[in-house]
């Protein structure tokens, strides 16, 4: 994915547990988890905005632009992709 999460860089800078941030932020730490990781389809301004004051920085200290490498195309289909919807909780439905 071309966009890149960095809460986890910004705990170690505030000494902070993701189970704080969570509480801090009202959010689960399961949903801060699939935030966290890279997972989340998408991120609710608000969710962001709260992320930002508690952990007192600006949304581009959480999330920075990546490219993407392009495809060998003599490569064959990458490995582990599959068809069809991605499994799992989305941050449509799950992040507050």
């Amino acid at each position: 994915m071309p966009i890149a999460v960095d809460i986890d860089v910004m705990l170690a800078k505030r000494k902070m547990s993701v189970g704080e941030l969570a509480e801090r932020v009202g959010i689960t730490p399961a949903n801060l988890a699939v935030l966290k990781n890279g997972r989340a389809k998408a991120v609710r301004f608000s969710t962001l905005a709260a992320l930002c004051e508690v952990l007192e920085c600006q949304p581009g200290d959480l999330l920075r632009w990546e490219t993407e490498e392009p495809a060998d195309p003599t490569a064959g289909p990458a490995s582990g992709s599959t068809a069809g919807p991605a499994s799992g909780p989305t941050a449509d439905s799950t992040m507050a």
